[in-house]
């Protein structure tokens, strides 16, 4: 925010302060209002010391007040004219002294800051968030336009200067002078004056080389800086980093920067223009101007070229994640100019092609006009919604520029986009390319290839390194540990913290004091233990956590990613019914719960539940499960075990918001027994020869866990009555995996034969299956 604009935000209680600064002489405060924006710009420091540019600013300072006096004209604010035109006289005293008026300026603008600092104002938020980058960009392009400005103006006084000397000449040619006294001493006046616009030409053309010099190394921090950087954000982005991808900011340093050089390409036919009226012996304009026109014309060719880029990379709509895609799915995709130019509104056309390596073809709408209409902050935009890929079908090599081997999801292609910027006499090729996509042709593929997709970005500098799999580098551990919690970040909105990544370290490479020297080889990332590699693990939960699970992650319920041996020591320090929530180690896309119970010796007894997959969780909600789940030991009622969360949170009051009674709509022609659905296990002693669960991890020892093969020993209940002690059967399920089981609850006297209804109603429950509810 400007300071003037700072100031004028004090509360009334500070206003006194600046009233007394300006009751002062030598700035009016009307002057300081009217001007604030260009004040603020000059630099009013290095005028009080250059008599050259306090007499530049000086001369602009009146300008201004002409042109403010105008505007109060055309508004008929009469009092207003008086005042402009007062001040204006009272600035005439500077006129052979502009370094005092520049100082005095300068003073004032150093007493509004130190108003601002002894009131210790924060900074507006738009400020705060500014790096001190981005503070010092912005310096050097407010340097940047004010050299045009001051440029400009030489040009003006340049232009005058000659003129005056024209109309002298021509006018003593008129006049015939005979007496040879009087010619040799015009001779010398004119002599004089050439010597004097010589002069004036070389300062011109020196301050245009200066003007160059900092337009040079701005570009250089544009292209390669700041674009640079934000490429490599958009990289991370893509694969899920929370980093800011706006190109707003961008547009306006690179528009700022064009915009410059289009005026210094008028200022150089500005100086044509006055050769071309009157040039002499040694004139530098004729020796300079030539290479200062290419050097201003390079340097714009190289900011222009930049300036085209793909701002959202393309994603099909039901895609993973951006840069895969499919054959003949439609894709969409946007480019943009950051060079904003209103007059090139609808004026250049973006064709799209694909590397002619390859064997894809680009069909639907393949050319449109860079427009402001379709960005939400008027860029200048090229917005493709309905693009497809067809594979060609004709022969040939196929595969490309490389006979290296790579299996599809491996390949990289790179779409291109081409235009041509014209803008007053100036033209210029441009090309913009993606980052390199994966193209598949079915949707069992997508998986793998956003593996490649999270790989190439996470590690590549070279965004068109189409053949990076060719010789694929390995990932540092805490390069790799990020972009894992990037996936969680952006589909769940909550990453994951240093237990879990550590825990996934040592799953990695087993137990380390420090993982960051450890490194995670492609082939480790998806081929070892093929067809369940760690990545088809880790995609399987993370599937089911953003289908099945999103709201008790992003509250932190579950603990998620901890090992077995983790997890015991977490709780058997822990009081009876204390439980936590992690994932399988073992189960594709499973999820387990695990809870403290007492021995017969009064000892920590750990016990886990068989994981539950998806073929659970979309029939029954987790937190229901946690809700109703029972386990019936020695004939005894059925009891929930989980009692807390871990660390002591009650099961209630962390899942509570979550819960839902399914009683059935009620019909007033038929009523329905009222059911809910529940996990009922009927608790044995663990065979001691039995196998290892295959959550655990060896060496840890054997645990009673619900399930069969030693991840759990039980049998299943369907409980038909409220009290199930009562009930007249126990019918026993074989069954392979944890089941569901519907427990009717009587509402109303039970007849006996509507019981045998019931019972007769019962279905045989199988592998991974539940009966339907009673009616």
């Amino acid at each position: 925010m400007a300071q003037w604009e700072r100031l004028r935000q004090l509360s009334p209680t500070y206003w006194q302060q600046l009233h007394e600064l300006y009751d002062r002489d030598g700035l009016p405060m009307e002057v300081r209002h009217y001007l604030s924006a260009w004040i603020e710009k000059q630099e009013w420091q290095r005028a009080a010391r250059d008599y050259g540019l306090a007499m530049v600013l000086y001369q602009v300072l009146l300008e201004h007040l002409d042109i403010q006096h105008s505007r109060f004209v055309h508004d008929m604010s009469f009092l207003q004219q008086h005042h402009i035109r007062r001040y204006k006289q009272s600035f005439q005293m500077y006129q052979d002294e502009p370094c005092a008026l520049a100082s005095t300026i300068l003073w004032f603008l150093e007493k509004e800051k130190e108003i601002l600092n002894s009131l210790e104002l924060l900074h507006v938020e738009q400020e705060a968030m500014e790096t001190s980058c981005q503070q010092e960009l912005e310096r050097k392009m407010a340097g940047l336009r004010n050299d045009v400005q001051c440029l400009e103006h030489e040009i003006v006084c340049l232009e005058e200067q000659q003129d005056e000397f024209d109309f002298k000449y021509q006018t003593h040619k008129m006049e015939a002078v005979t007496d040879e006294a009087q010619k040799n001493e015009r001779m010398k006046l004119f002599q004089s004056l050439i010597n004097k616009l010589n002069e004036c030409r070389k300062s011109t053309l020196a301050d245009l080389k200066k003007l160059l010099d900092r337009a040079e190394a701005l570009i250089n921090l544009l292209v390669r800086g700041e674009l640079v950087d934000w490429q490599r954000r958009q990289q991370k982005s893509c694969i899920g980093a929370p980093d800011n991808v706006s190109l707003d900011q961008l547009e306006k340093w690179f528009t700022c920067v064009a915009d410059s050089l289009f005026q210094v390409r008028e200022f150089l036919n500005k100086l044509e223009e006055l050769v071309g009226k009157m040039t002499y012996e040694n004139d530098p304009i004729k020796a300079q101007k030539p290479a200062l026109q290419k050097r201003t014309d390079a340097l714009l060719k190289d900011l222009l070229k930049s300036s085209f880029v793909v701002e959202t990379q393309p994603s099909m709509p039901q895609g993973k994640g951006p840069l895969v895609l499919r054959t003949n799915v439609q894709f969409s995709v946007k480019t943009r100019l950051l060079v904003k130019f209103p007059e090139l509104n609808h004026s250049m056309k973006v064709n799209v092609s694909m590397s002619r390596y390859r064997r894809f073809n680009v069909l639907g709408t393949s050319t449109k006009d860079l427009n402001m209409a379709e960005s939400l902050s008027g860029g200048m935009v090229a917005d493709f919604r309905h693009l497809t890929l067809k594979e060609q079908k004709s022969g040939g090599s196929g595969k490309g520029i490389s006979d290296i081997s790579l299996s599809v999801t491996e390949e990289l292609h790179i779409i291109y986009f081409n235009t041509v910027f014209e803008l007053k006499g100036f033209s210029v090729e441009l090309q913009a390319s993606s980052l390199p996509v994966v193209i598949i042709s079915n949707s069992s593929q997508q998986q793998s290839a956003w593996a490649s997709i999270l790989w190439f970005n996470m590690l590549s500098q070279d965004s068109k390194d189409v053949m990076f799999f060719a010789n694929v580098p390995s990932a540092p551990w805490p390069q790799f540990g990020e972009m894992l919690s990037w996936q969680f970040l952006s589909a769940t909105k909550r990453g994951l913290d240093d237990d879990q990544r550590n825990m996934i370290a040592y799953k990695l490479f087993g137990w380390q004091q420090n993982y960051d020297n450890c490194k995670v080889t492609w082939s480790k990332f998806t081929k070892d233990n093929f067809p369940e590699t760690f990545w088809v693990w880790f995609d399987g939960i993370l599937v089911m956590v953003k289908t099945y699970l999103e709201n008790l992650w992003r509250e932190g319920l579950i603990m998620g990613f901890v090992s077995k041996g983790k997890e015991k020591s977490l709780l058997k320090k822990k009081k009876k019914g204390t439980f936590l929530l992690r994932f399988s180690e073992s189960v594709v896309g499973g999820i387990t719960f695990s809870w403290v119970d007492i021995d017969s010796y009064g000892e920590p007894d750990i016990k886990t539940v068989q994981p539950f997959t998806k073929v659970d969780l979309c029939q029954i909600q987790f937190h229901e499960i946690l809700r109703n789940f029972q386990i019936l030991e020695d004939e005894n009622v059925p009891e929930n075990p989980l009692r807390f969360l871990y660390p002591d949170t009650p099961k209630d009051e962390a899942f509570g918001k979550w819960y839902s009674e399914n009683t059935g709509d009620e019909n007033p022609y038929m009523k329905y027994i009222k059911t809910k659905l529940m996990f009922v296990s009927k608790e044995k002693t663990l065979d001691p020869r039995s196998p290892m669960s295959c959550d655990m991890t060896q060496g840890e020892g054997l645990e009673p866990v619900n399930g069969p093969y030693g991840e759990a020993a039980g049998e299943s209940w369907l409980s038909l009555l409220s009290n199930p002690t009562k009930a007249p059967f126990k019918p026993i399920f074989p069954y392979h995996h944890n089941v569901f089981f519907t427990a009717l609850v009587w509402t109303g006297v039970v007849l006996h034969h509507t019981l045998c209804l019931g019972v007769a109603m019962i279905t045989h429950f199988s592998h991974g299956q539940f009966g339907a509810s009673s009616a």
